[in-house]
């Protein structure tokens, strides 16, 4: 008997059922602790994780390793299937959020989840090559670095088929990330790395946890000298699904820059809310001079308006900036601008 969607359709296919018994998935029964675990963020991925999971068993052979989805309460059944899988596989497991989103603090709260001396962090739209894996996974093991990188802008790397908008993104965003970076990274955007336990322990106080560049903000958080290494790799195009790429990634990438820049002596939430409320002011000014000065209406009701439409538009730009990891949606979105539509 599979799980099923919200909406009635099962979690995972009697085919998908079959991979992952027929093809071995599975673990032999004498599990033992995982050396490492790869931290997978989703949301609304549930197509990809079958084809992912049969990746990675075909490429990490011999390596004991346990996968870690982070779903942010994804509207495809994506937390359910992985649970129903995880009922076959033992070495596959879920953390479900609600209420809350973010690559960055998806990554962080599956690294802290897991008991593994070394952390992979990958997306889980198969555009990351998971054969580059077992390389990565060697360097990391040697002892010589904090954290290996997959690159697609060394030697041997590409962004693939990439268009000319978003290389040109990748590009403005390696050159912003020298300001807060005391280390060269060839490809700071890149979501695709593998780190120790050691790092991770050093580091994650620090970090600003927002948006979906956390391999930039790990580097930018260490108060010593980052031992770095890159391995080349090709960037896929995503099979099925939608891409997450929007103009708020560019403003969180920007919001994580300035935080590393000032954020230790103003916190960057409390700047970004003063802005959105000069906003406000400006325009509760303009619409009560539209309406008593230029159009006649009374002080009074000119005041109301004014008043309200200010508080609506502020409160719209915060839910969709100050307060992006932590907006409000539907239903959400009108009790928190009018609490007394909030019901029990």
């Amino acid at each position: 008997m599979y799980g099923t969607y919200p909406d009635g359709q099962k979690t995972i296919t009697a085919q998908e059922a079959k991979i992952l018994t027929d093809g071995q998935l599975a673990q032999p029964a004498a599990w033992r602790a995982p050396e490492l675990a790869i931290v997978v963020p989703t949301l609304n991925e549930r197509p990809n994780i079958v084809p992912l999971l049969e990746r990675l068993r075909n490429t990490l052979t011999g390596v004991m390793y346990e996968v870690v989805f982070v779903d942010d309460d994804s509207s495809d059944g994506t937390s359910e299937a992985i649970r129903e899988i995880s009922q076959m596989v033992p070495n596959v497991r879920v953390v479900q959020r609600i209420g809350r989103r973010g690559l960055a603090s998806a990554c962080i709260e599956g690294m802290l989840a897991t008991s593994a001396p070394y952390l992979a962090v990958m997306d889980g739209d198969l555009q990351h090559d998971e054969s580059v894996l077992p390389r990565m996974w060697e360097k990391i093991r040697s002892g010589q670095y904090d954290l290996v990188i997959g690159s697609r802008n060394v030697v041997g790397g590409s962004m693939g088929e990439f268009s000319r908008a978003r290389v040109a993104l990748s590009n403005l965003g390696l050159r912003v990330s020298r300001l807060v970076s005391k280390h060269d990274l060839s490809d700071p955007m890149s979501g695709f790395f593998v780190l120790t336990r050691e790092f991770l322990n050093r580091v994650v106080r620090r970090t600003t946890g927002v948006g979906f560049k956390i391999l930039l903000d790990l580097v930018a958080s260490s108060p010593t000298p980052v031992r770095i290494a890159e391995v080349p790799f090709t960037f896929r195009n995503r099979l099925q699904g939608e891409s997450k790429l929007d103009i708020n990634v560019g403003l969180e990438y920007l919001y994580l820059v300035a935080d590393k820049l000032i954020g230790r002596w103003l916190p960057i939430r409390f700047i970004l809310f003063c802005l959105v409320g000069t906003v406000g002011v400006g325009l509760h000014l303009g619409v009560l001079y539209l309406l008593y000065r230029v159009l006649g209406a009374s002080f009074g009701v000119a005041l109301l308006i004014a008043i309200g439409i200010a508080m609506i538009v502020n409160f719209t730009i915060n839910n969709a900036t100050t307060y992006r990891d932590q907006r409000r949606r539907g239903w959400g979105f009108l009790s928190g601008l009018f609490p007394l539509c909030q019901h029990e």
